[in-house]
């Protein structure tokens, strides 16, 4: 299986995460996105949305990063990450999307302004963004910790997608800025999914500055 993607991605991320926890080999394809190769003819052929990561799988192209997350579960016999019954995979299922909708765009828009500018020479970061961002990272980032007062996963009392799906948003939550300092469940669960080996092993070489 070859998997399109970018290192600093956090869609690209939270596959990673899944593949390097489950021992699916995949031969990795970077995706320039600073030089908008995801912008060009043959990448989007693969994925019209111009997005990372892609998956394919003997043929199989798939875009978008919990479908590929799920694939993989699903291609690995004995895995634990997915719950094979209904109300599980529901719970599961809750907070992907939860994520995707939510927590990850959240996340994003500061990931974006303070870093990705940065980064590229875009320009300073829009006050107004931050504040939007900072605003929406905080209402979210309340739900999140309160839900995991006494808990150890965020679903189904072990580790699952979800974990991986919401750990990869804040992947970047040093260099930008993500303000959740005042979220000690929040972090404490961070922590935990950060002394895992998938993500020690599935972790990116920052840039300086």
């Amino acid at each position: 299986m070859k998997l399109y993607f970018h290192p600093l991605s956090g869609n690209s991320r939270r596959v990673l995460l899944v593949a390097a926890h489950l021992d699916v080999p995949l031969e990795r394809i970077v995706v320039d996105l600073p030089k908008g190769e995801q912008r060009g003819a043959p990448h989007l052929k693969l994925n019209p949305n111009g997005r990372v990561p892609v998956l394919d799988d003997d043929g199989f192209v798939l875009w978008e990063s919990r479908a590929i997350m799920q694939y993989l579960t699903e291609k690995t016999p004995g895995q634990t990450l997915l719950p094979a019954d209904a109300q599980g995979r529901a719970d599961v299922s809750r907070w992907l999307f939860w994520c995707a909708a939510h927590m990850a765009p959240a996340n994003t828009i500061l990931v974006f302004e303070n870093f990705v500018k940065a980064q590229t020479g875009r320009g300073p970061a829009d006050p107004a963004e931050v504040a939007k961002g900072e605003a929406l990272v905080a209402q979210n980032a309340q739900l999140l910790d309160a839900h995991l007062k006494g808990r150890t996963w965020v679903a189904q009392d072990r580790l699952t997608l979800a974990d991986f799906s919401l750990a990869a948003s804040f992947a970047l939550a040093g260099p930008a800025r993500l303000p959740i300092a005042d979220y000690a469940n929040l972090r404490a669960w961070l922590g935990r999914v950060q002394e895992l080996e998938a993500w020690k092993r599935t972790a990116p070489t920052l840039p300086r500055g």
